[in-house]
């Protein structure tokens, strides 16, 4: 099949994402826009997503040692068109929680709430629903558990207020819901995570790894659904005394705008019968950063808190 210009661009644009990232991913795009094995892996038209996910099956075989970044494609066609097919991508940075620790914070020295319920929306395998089990360094101090296997920091282009990192809210229930999630307590699962994060990104790896153990001790509730369909009855089941913190770090590019849409809906519903704040961490119409926003109710007011890279390397606080 030969590309079309639509393949090109869908693999040219993933590549200048991956510009300064990873080179070998860069090469890659490059040459598979031209490829008509790639063109036909990815299908007639492709998703914005799909070339990242015909990497990262390719990945996954080059972890198990079952191929190499060279090997020609069509030598392994059937489980990469099977890959890409049914696979979603799962990017479950886990140098986000940086990026979510302050705006968690800020929630509870707004609401004054000690103690609230998680709910994560896309959390793959939910290493961000565990935040707060990982240690934190920014410009103003430490936040976190000195015995935390994992440690965080990054650049803050306008730091984060040391009031916040006083504070110390705790979490008294964790669930997410996800339409494919991944159970990292299982060597697939693992290896499925890994096989996501881009090569050569050694630093993103060894956080995944100790991010894996520090869920594998105590796991997350993880529910398998559309979170567009399963949000309610899940908002239904928290305690309505406590307040209930829903947020998204990545997920909102894959559900569409009727789909934003609709859980805006269902927030803005159980907002009127709950306490609950909703953060939301997305890429604005006219820039390449992410803004941060959180919404609080009972009335809905929002704040903007800022923008940040969308794999956490920097932060720039407004609040």
């Amino acid at each position: 099949m030969a590309p079309t210009a639509r393949t090109r661009d869908v693999f040219l644009d993933q590549a200048a994402q991956c510009e300064g990232r990873s080179e070998l991913y860069v090469e890659l795009l490059r040459r598979w826009s031209d490829d008509p094995v790639a063109a036909e892996l990815v299908g007639l038209d492709p998703a914005w997503d799909a070339p990242l996910r015909l990497l990262g099956g390719l990945h996954y075989l080059v972890l198990g040692g079952e191929a190499g970044w060279d090997d020609p494609l069509e030598e392994h066609a059937a489980f990469l068109r099977e890959f890409v097919a049914t696979q979603g991508v799962q990017t479950n940075e886990v140098q986000r929680s940086w990026v979510l620790l302050p705006l968690l914070l800020r929630v509870a020295q707004r609401t004054e709430a000690e103690t609230f319920d998680l709910v994560e929306l896309g959390p793959s395998a939910g290493l961000n629903l565990v935040w707060d089990r990982y240690a934190y360094r920014y410009q103003a101090g430490e936040w976190g558990r000195e015995e935390a296997v994992l440690s965080f920091d990054g650049e803050e282009r306008r730091p984060v207020p040391e009031e916040l990192l006083r504070l110390d809210p705790r979490v008294r229930a964790r669930v997410g819901i996800d339409r494919a999630p991944i159970d990292v307590t299982t060597e697939d699962g693992a290896r499925l995570l890994r096989s996501f994060v881009w090569a050569g990104q050694d630093d993103r790896m060894r956080r995944l790894d100790q991010a894996i153990e520090a869920v594998r001790g105590d796991p997350p509730e993880l529910v398998e659904g559309d979170y567009v369909v399963e949000l309610p009855e899940v908002l239904a089941a928290q305690r309505p005394d406590v307040l209930t913190v829903v947020f998204q770090t990545a997920s909102f590019g894959f559900i569409g705008d009727e789909g934003r849409a609709r859980v805006r809906q269902v927030l803005e519903e159980a907002g009127e019968r709950r306490p609950l704040a909703f953060i939301s961490t997305g890429k604005p119409r006219d820039g390449d950063a992410w803004g941060l926003r959180i919404v609080y109710w009972p009335g809905g007011e929002r704040e903007f808190a800022g923008h940040a890279d969308f794999h956490g390397s920097w932060l720039q606080w407004e609040l």
